[in-house]
């Protein structure tokens, strides 16, 4: 499977990319460039940039926080920590992935070095990296349930071979570099669970193996000949069996999974939105804090393991309010509204939130399916009696204006000029036509104000 697979996408070429998946690949990277510009002041990421700036005081590619300039494998960390901080960036529900806080990292830190590659052939190791992380996802469909961390796990495998095909890898050195990418794959979800900076690293720690594999494959390095489906290999070993490989290649090149990837509304864990969709509503209906004595979130046990703990405010953790449904309820209903203000001290622990969300219990509930993402029930119990109920079955999408408003949040929230929102979209319609694809994405990205 592993030599088929290579050789499969060995032979893609942009002019195969259909035109709406040029659209989807143009949409997640400038998302994925108003997030990390957002993440300039998140916690973690300050202190990341100065421990590497420290080490590594120049280098052939660009941390884009402060346009420092690094080597390929730490610009990648840098880059794809950063973009995974705000826990604003993309995400394809079913696989449980988001794609560009890996790929875009990997791919600009080796456009920049073994550059120039033009925007047609960057957009196409996006798409690459994209596809395959999602099919990776949706073929370990149990790897979440097992306490891996989808993201990071799946991340530098696929990116390690949107890497090589950016690098124009024929398929030997596609596996090559597949392979060792395998040899370091890992990422536990217990930084999610703990609700610790660690969370938010290890997206960037993908990334940078994914370059590390590219590139020493490049040299010629040999990795696993069946990093796959091998005895020890990928599936036996992190998936423990519990896969179907038919989804990683069923359609590969004509089923296109890159269109189903979502922005997010809300900056915080994909489990938590449905509960923040019905907040919102509820407070939009005139419902007011105050008003309840009490709260059930209802949700499937994948949603519940990573977002059901009671909110506990002595923490003052930044990621654990990230992955609170009980805190996010809390702000969305108290708010009328979520965004990254909502996720910073300190309003973590404003006391009325918190006197709120301590009233809220969030439970598994088994008529839901295990793994299922959208399904939440709510009953609100009121004060002096009384009660409602709600529930949810979809995840709330994003028109083209909250789009553009949620790229100037990202901006202003990270010290930049919101006004780059627009400069930043103009860049993703034209990218196309970059000679230098590196150059270009490093030139326009902003300038802090």
């Amino acid at each position: 499977m592993s030599l088929e697979l290579c050789a499969s996408i060995a032979a893609w070429r942009y002019e195969d990319l259909p035109a709406p998946v040029v659209r989807a690949v143009k949409r997640l990277l400038v998302d994925a460039l108003a997030v990390i510009a957002g993440a300039a002041r998140a916690p973690g990421i300050p202190e990341l940039n100065a421990r590497l700036a420290r080490w590594e005081p120049g280098g052939a590619a660009t941390g884009l926080i402060g346009k420092r300039r690094y080597s390929p494998p730490t610009a990648a960390l840098a880059n794809g920590a950063a973009a995974h901080a705000l826990d604003y960036d993309d995400i394809h529900d079913a696989a449980r992935v988001h794609s560009m806080c890996v790929v875009l990292p990997a791919l600009l830190a080796a456009a920049e070095d073994a550059g120039p590659v033009d925007g047609k052939q960057f957009i196409l190791g996006l798409a690459v990296g994209a596809e395959l992380h999602a099919r990776l996802g949706l073929a370990c469909y149990g790897s979440l349930a097992a306490g891996w961390h989808p993201t990071t796990l799946f991340g530098s495998l696929a990116a390690s071979i949107a890497v090589g095909r950016l690098l124009d890898f024929e398929t030997e050195k596609l596996r090559n570099a597949l392979g060792i990418a395998f040899h370091q794959a890992g990422g536990s979800v217990q930084s999610s669970y703990d609700g610790v900076i660690s969370k938010r690293l290890g997206p960037g720690f993908a990334a940078r193996d994914a370059v590390i594999s590219a590139f020493l494959a490049a040299d010629g390095l040999t990795g696993p000949r069946e990093p796959l489906e091998g005895k020890a290999g990928f599936f036996a070993l992190h998936a423990r069996g519990d896969v179907r490989p038919e989804l990683l290649t069923d359609g590969l090149g004509r089923t296109w999974r890159i269109e189903e990837y979502s922005l997010k509304p809300y900056p915080a864990c994909r489990c938590n939105h449905a509960a923040i969709d019905l907040a919102v509503k509820l407070r939009d209906e005139g419902l007011a804090p105050d008003a309840i004595e009490t709260v059930e979130i209802r949700m499937s046990e994948a949603n519940w393991k990573l977002v059901g703990k009671p909110y506990d405010a002595s923490l003052d953790s930044v990621v654990h309010a990230q992955f609170n449904a009980a805190y996010s309820f809390a702000r969305a209903l108290s708010d009328g509204r979520v965004g990254p203000k909502s996720y910073e001290r300190p309003s973590i622990t404003q006391p009325a939130v918190v006197s709120l969300a301590q009233r809220i219990r969030v439970v598994n509930d088994p008529a839901i399916d295990r793994d299922a993402m959208e399904p939440v029930a709510i009953q609100v119990g009121l004060r002096g009696g009384g009660s409602l109920t709600r529930s949810g079955t979809t995840l709330k999408g994003m028109t083209e204006r909250e789009i553009l408003d949620k790229l100037r949040g990202c901006l202003e929230f990270g010290g930049y000029p919101p006004s780059a929102a627009e400069r930043l979209l103009e860049l993703a319609s034209g990218f196309d036509s970059a000679r230098d694809a590196g150059a270009t994405l490093v030139e326009g990205f902003p300038e802090e104000a």
